[in-house]
């Protein structure tokens, strides 16, 4: 089991801690990551409202996150057809072996 880990934010106006069933020094990787996509929004926006900052931040990093799973699921699919050929070409040649000792 991870360790429990807590994490004191401070971000938008707002502060508070949470605790967490992984390790402190994730929790702040996390945070970093979040906190430098909320700058990013603030920067790159007009907005000024906090809640809608913070909501379009993680808008944004779920956007990544599926990015992400959609990219790893084509990479498994084509492993998976490079196997299947790779296995299609072996079963042919199986075949083409058994048809000739047949013969």
């Amino acid at each position: 089991m991870a360790a429990k880990g807590t994490l004191q934010i401070n971000i938008l106006g707002t502060s508070f801690s949470i605790q967490a069933n992984e390790d402190s020094l994730y929790l702040d990787k996390l945070l970093q990551y979040y906190r430098s996509t909320v700058e990013d929004v603030a920067r790159s926006t007009d907005l000024k409202e906090p809640i809608k900052i913070a909501v379009l931040a993680g808008i944004m990093i779920t956007d990544e996150l599926m990015k992400e799973r959609q990219n790893a699921a084509s990479t498994d699919s084509l492993m998976v057809n490079a196997e299947l050929s790779e296995v299609e070409k072996r079963t042919i040649q199986m075949m083409k072996k058994l048809d000739q000792a047949l013969n």
